[in-house]
């Protein structure tokens, strides 16, 4: 579907995705944080996991159980963050702008 601009009629316009970029952006800390405590609980489990192979398997099972709790924490606040900026986005932020005349809108 093209998009005009109620300013000046132009069809070239673009999305501009603010909020969409912000919730990701603000999502992925807040999960990353949260990722952080999950980290905590996945460092112990990675570690009773690698208790068999002795010293060094505890080791690497702790990190690698903070990593994956680090990552998914992340990854989860991202996607849910992108989503609620898509929202934003579609309902209340100007996310079009017109590359003629500058103007911004909401389709």
């Amino acid at each position: 579907m093209m998009i005009t601009c109620p300013n000046c009629g132009s069809l070239r316009t673009r999305p501009l995705h603010r909020g969409r970029k912000t919730g990701a952006g603000l999502g992925m800390t807040a999960g990353s944080v949260g990722g952080l405590t999950g980290a905590l609980s996945g460092a112990e489990s990675g570690a009773l996991v690698g208790a068999w192979a002795g010293p060094v398997g505890l080791t690497l099972g702790s990190l690698a159980g903070a990593v994956f709790g680090g990552l998914m924490g992340g990854t989860a606040g991202g996607i849910t963050g992108a989503r609620l900026g898509s929202e934003l986005d579609n309902r209340v932020l100007d996310n079009h702008e017109c590359q003629a005349c500058g103007h911004t809108f909401r389709p």
